[in-house]
């Protein structure tokens, strides 16, 4: 299990770099709306807070996730290794632990907009203007270490394989920039993959600027949460090409700057 330390941050880069690529080519040549925004003075400051939140991560959680991962390992935590499950039936671990995961990031996700200081550093998020690859990537740090913190407590209660988890990081990533993209689905193909997973045109609703809208569609990965929990929402009431996306303030160039990006959970 230490190879997957050793190469965790490259099996993590490869996914990263190649969906991203592909979601720069496709907004290029099939996009869903026209963007607002210059789009190069978005794309440096958010890749900006990319390269900040990759750094503080690195710093305070060397391992990332996947370390927690190991060590649980190492000390038999959790109740998959307390219990024999992971390695009686390693497969149904693998699937189970994607899915109590991924519940897990939808529950995050309800909080943070649903408690007052915590949704200080979420707005950060939905205040911008425009919807991309990039937006999927643009978080606070103070949101990422919290989610990083999140992450590792389900993993040692659980006792996640490394596999799982490491599946799981990259899954994340992929699914945050496809969802977030400013891509055009045929809609009988995204009528259908939202039955399973979270389409751009399912997650735009959520970057609405009318707050019964923002409070809806929590998902990243799969759809099923915000059925069964009722937060779902098929289509935004303004349409996708009318609808107007962020928030009703930080609309202004100088709050997409990096450093008042930084400093916004602080402002009122």
């Amino acid at each position: 299990m230490n190879t997957w330390m050793e190469h965790e941050p490259l099996l993590r880069l490869v996914p990263f770099v190649g969906i991203f690529a592909v979601m720069v080519v496709w907004e290029l040549y099939r996009p869903r709306r026209p963007l607002d925004a210059p789009k190069s003075y978005r794309w440096l400051n958010n890749l900006g807070l990319v390269v900040v939140n990759s750094l503080v991560v690195r710093l305070l959680f060397p391992g990332a996730a996947v370390g927690v991962a190991l060590l649980a390992e190492q000390q038999q935590w959790g109740l998959f290794h307390l219990t024999g499950i992971s390695s009686a039936w390693p497969l149904m671990t693998l699937i189970l632990a994607l899915v109590l995961l991924d519940g897990l990031i939808w529950a995050q996700h309800w909080l943070f907009h649903h408690v007052p200081l915590l949704w200080r550093l979420h707005r950060l998020h939905h205040a911008d203007v425009d919807l991309d690859v990039t937006s999927g990537l643009r978080f606070h740090p103070l949101e990422i270490l919290l989610s990083m913190l999140t992450k590792a407590s389900m993993i040692t209660v659980l006792g996640v394989p490394v596999l799982a988890v490491l599946v799981f990081e990259i899954w994340l990533n992929a699914m945050a920039m496809f969802n977030h993209a400013n891509i055009r689905l045929p809609q009988q193909l995204d009528a259908k993959l939202r039955w399973l997973v979270v389409t751009p045109d399912m997650h735009r609703v959520h970057h609405s600027w009318h707050a019964d809208e923002t409070n809806s569609n929590f998902g990243f990965n799969l759809s099923c949460w915000d059925r069964w929990f009722g937060t779902y929402r098929a289509q935004p009431r303004d349409g996708h090409e009318s609808m107007i996306l962020g928030l009703p303030h930080f609309r202004h160039l100088r709050d997409m700057r990096l450093d008042r990006l930084l400093i916004q959970p602080f402002v009122r």
